[in-house]
């Protein structure tokens, strides 16, 4: 069973919120955040290497100490300001005329310890202390993570009363066209509501920012190790979070594009590829995989449709039914010798909110010769595989629309 509470966010007064809210800081290189931060924007506060010229290391100390600098200066501002009350919220995102709600609270460090909030990466030491770096020094989750849980009809209905009672306090559409409304929640018996039906929820999931989940935990482990009178119920045991209903969120396919063919004429990839898969020409035209276990590939101007043969994969084990795990195994390590997805500098990965044409204009680029695209990952996959202890392998799940950063923050005091 999890727990949940409510905090006192620091959020931008309604006039600043579609400016000060940004992309998650790890969805943009330094000089794309550099172009898309106006004057209010968080980016100045995660990505704060943008406001050296030319851009600093985003890992030196003068950058840490600005992104300090920055956070206390928007405070003093006025562009956020605190909550006199805890409070939950709600957070709804709009893509392709799909609407997800997610309830916005704070999650305790011990239960990602305990392994109540599931995970299914694995996380880099480095990344995690980066972000640890970025939690101590603001004493702040600046950025939300990305949870889902097992949809509860009670909490359902519960957020249809919230959207349907009350104007959002805040209600734009970023540059991306994508929609961001965010409604306040600071009825106390609604809110003793929704902790007490989240204390019957068996566990959290995941779905995008183990690093910054990481990294929260073992912030709350350094508090909690530093205070003699240490209860559990402190500030700094909670992180911020965004929590929706499993049977909202859409995963979107993770592709992968690679430099050469381990020394294979074009031919040859095409012949091998037939031990293991059904290979099919599709001409020119974009080709999309239309279900599990069908992949694209384009190679050579051409695309390709790879239907993996019956025995090749096994449904009953939760990473082996996995479209990445075929691929991984059947090709990439294989055919083309990529052994390890995290380190090999032959291949990089596309999120599928870039379409398929990103993967084409690659390869016709020269960059890359070869490219896969495939089915997307389904939410029961995810589930199944966390709730059993593995781990996906990497670049599995890409979750779309992102968090806009910026809407609330978490003060560890």
């Amino acid at each position: 069973m999890v727990r949940i509470k409510p905090f006192r966010g620091i959020r931008p007064p309604a006039e600043h919120a579609a400016e000060v809210a940004s992309r998650p800081y790890d969805v943009l290189n330094s000089a794309e955040a550099q172009q898309e931060a106006t004057e209010k924007s968080l980016l100045h506060i995660i990505k704060p290497e943008i406001d050296f010229s030319p851009i600093a290391d985003e890992h030196s100390d003068e950058v840490y100490a600005r992104a300090v600098e920055n956070f206390r200066a928007w405070c003093e501002k006025g562009w956020l300001v605190q909550d006199d009350t805890e409070k939950y919220y709600v957070y709804a995102q709009t893509m392709d005329g799909r609407t997800q709600y997610g309830l916005v609270a704070a999650c305790h460090f011990d239960d990602y310890l305990q392994g109540k909030i599931k995970k299914h990466e694995l996380t880099r030491p480095d990344k995690e202390e980066d972000r640890m770096v970025h939690v101590r020094n603001q004493n702040a989750n600046i950025e939300p993570v990305f949870f889902s849980y097992p949809a509860v009809r009670e909490m359902d209905l519960i957020i249809e009363g919230v959207v349907a009672g009350n104007e959002p306090v805040y209600d734009f559409v970023a540059s991306d066209g994508f929609g961001h409304k965010f409604w306040v929640i600071d009825d106390p018996e609604v809110q003793q509501r929704i902790t007490k039906i989240f204390a019957g929820i068996p566990a959290l999931y995941v779905a995008d920012g183990h690093h910054r989940t990481a990294a929260a935990a073992r912030v709350g482990q350094e508090k909690m190790k530093q205070n003699a009178t240490h209860t559990g119920d402190e500030e700094y045991c909670f992180f911020l979070a965004v929590i929706f209903p499993d049977n909202q969120l859409k995963i979107i396919d993770y592709n992968r594009v690679v430099k050469d063919l381990n020394g294979l004429a074009s031919s040859q990839l095409i012949a091998a590829l037939g031990e293991h898969f059904t290979v099919e020409k599709k001409g020119r035209e974009i080709y999309t995989p239309d279900r599990l276990h069908n992949f694209a590939m384009y190679l050579d101007g051409e695309w390709y449709s790879l239907t993996a043969k019956e025995g090749t994969y096994n449904d009953n084990d939760p990473i082996g039914v996995l479209d990445v795990t075929i691929l991984s195994d059947l090709v990439l390590d294989r055919l083309l010798g990529i052994k390890d997805l995290r380190t090999d500098k032959r291949i990089d990965f596309v999120g599928g909110i870039r379409g398929l044409g990103e993967l084409q204009r690659r390869v016709d680029s020269g960059e890359m010769q070869v490219a896969f695209a495939l089915y997307p990952v389904s939410m029961k996959q995810l589930i199944d595989i966390a709730d059993s202890g593995n781990i996906m392998p990497p670049k599995t799940t890409w979750f779309e629309p992102k968090l806009r950063s910026g809407l609330v923050i978490h003060s560890l005091e």
